[in-house]
């Protein structure tokens, strides 16, 4: 019987410089349970390889705007492999994120307005 290859087990700063993530938020996102690591022989924590896909596509999420704890709920297919499509069981979760930023533009935008009218005119705008 053939026994499989051992993984290849990354240290977390190994991990770090391999995603451009600091050793703090791959602490954090192991500590949300977002990656699997485990321990070595002397007590550090040790990651597989795979761990550099799913960094990377945590923090592709984050910077879409989207906090830990929802990515957390994402399935295993939005959140293990980096660049994922979208799947359809995040479908409604990504349109109610997008609502959220058009409303935070819609709210700047009036905030520029008012800002814009107060430089010009040199008085404070009713508010709306």
């Amino acid at each position: 019987m053939n026994k499989p290859a051992p993984q290849k087990m990354l240290s977390i700063g190994t991990l770090a410089r391999e995603t451009g993530a600091s050793v703090r938020s791959i602490r954090h996102y192991d500590g949300h349970g977002l990656l699997a690591s485990s321990r070595a022989s002397n007590g550090y924590r040790v990651f597989p390889a795979t761990a550099i896909e799913q960094v990377k596509q945590i923090q592709r999420l984050i910077a879409t705007g989207f906090s830990l704890a929802e990515i957390q709920s994402f399935p295993d297919c939005m959140r293990m492999i980096e660049g994922a499509m979208s799947c359809p069981d995040t479908t409604e979760i990504q349109r109610k994120r997008l609502a959220s930023i058009e409303r935070q533009i819609a709210d700047l935008e009036r905030r520029r307005t008012r800002l814009r009218l107060m430089l010009t005119e040199g008085t404070t705008p009713p508010l709306d």
